[in-house]
């Protein structure tokens, strides 16, 4: 394994984060797929073996059972200061909002269960997990400040955003002295590449990390065009999200598929060591061993400009879908409400 430094932070961190959403309670969530403690404890046991020290997951991950089964692992089998964890918190609710939770008092209450689930003093990256419209930013970045300053969280990140939300945000928390966001969480790999237009950018001028999620695209970075899985095939979000492109994408698969023969290495390796170019770490979901271990792998498989380019040029366009499509919408809507009550920053 080799490691590198989360963009702006102090945290060293495996080149291959293991994402936990494929482990926890299935009737605590909304995936049938999802393993239980037994079989999670295995997967995480097996990245550890392999190097694997950044581990990510959310409070919304099986109603926090994701949490509570890697807390407990980690517990049995690592060292706490050898490890890196990130969880990740929703925006408020509507019942939060009204009945006055404030977006600092959200924070705080969704960290504490997190860290009680984990069964942790703190975390190494608190993840916002998705913009919050209905709550003023000063207040998430006034929230997520006070809870590293009180020793709960080293770092803080953000999920699905886009890439002027990112800034807007940091600016603001280097106006007030506020930490800001080391790293980012967006859908990003082969054959979905609208990162690339501005978050990309942003990130090496300002030195963020991208930790990309659904960096094998559900599994289908991972398999011959016309092979299935239980995944794909229950995976309703995922079909949602790659579905309606599967034409375009199948030429991008196949050529992934070419390379890997032509190499003697899995379709994951490949498609891994092409983001691994792009990325400091991509978020790698395992509900079986040998998932780990293709993915581990990719960090030691180093492909050649012209490969990078074959597997790059047939790309096109793609529309948002997701979290993302619904950002769009919402921030067609947003009133640019940046401060706390009236106060508006200066731009």
């Amino acid at each position: 394994m080799k490691y590198t430094k989360l963009g702006n932070s102090e945290l060293m961190v495996s080149r291959i984060c293991m994402g936990c959403m494929g482990f926890g309670d299935a009737k605590n969530g909304q995936h049938s797929w999802t393993l239980d403690e037994e079989h999670s404890r295995e997967i995480i046991r097996r990245g550890l073996e392999l190097g694997v020290n950044f581990f990510d997951t959310a409070i919304g991950y099986q109603s926090g059972t994701s949490e509570q089964y890697l807390g407990r692992t980690l517990r049995d089998f690592a060292k706490r200061d050898d490890v890196v964890v990130a969880t990740k918190f929703l925006p408020r609710t509507e019942e939060e909002i009204a009945s006055g939770v404030t977006g600092q008092q959200h924070i705080e209450r969704l960290l504490n269960k997190s860290l009680s689930n984990l069964g942790m003093d703190y975390v190494d990256l608190y993840i916002y997990h998705m913009w919050d419209y209905q709550t003023p930013l000063y207040d998430i970045m006034d929230g997520l400040n006070r809870m590293v300053k009180a020793g709960k969280v080293r770092y803080i990140g953000i999920s699905n955003c886009f890439a002027w939300q990112l800034a807007k945000a940091n600016a603001l928390a280097e106006k007030e002295g506020f930490a800001k966001f080391v790293s980012v969480q967006g859908h990003y790999n082969l054959i979905f590449r609208e990162e690339e237009r501005e978050m990309a950018k942003l990130c090496a001028e300002d030195n963020i990390a991208m930790t990309p999620y659904s960096a094998l695209a559900s599994g289908r970075l991972s398999k011959h065009p016309g092979e299935t899985s239980k995944r794909l095939e229950e995976d309703s979000y995922a079909k949602f999200k790659y579905d309606a492109t599967a034409k375009q994408d199948d030429i991008i698969i196949g050529r992934v598929a070419e390379l890997a023969d032509k190499r003697g290495v899995t379709m994951t390796e490949v498609a891994l060591a092409w983001l691994l170019t792009k990325v400091t770490a991509p978020v790698v979901g395992a509900t079986k061993l040998h998932h780990i271990d293709g993915a581990a792998k990719a960090v030691d498989l180093v492909l050649t400009e012209e490969e990078c380019n074959y597997l790059e040029e047939m790309y096109v366009p793609h529309r948002l879908v997701g979290v993302m499509a619904q950002n769009t919408k919402a921030a067609a809507k947003e009133k640019h409400v940046w401060g706390t009550g009236n106060q508006k920053l200066d731009d």
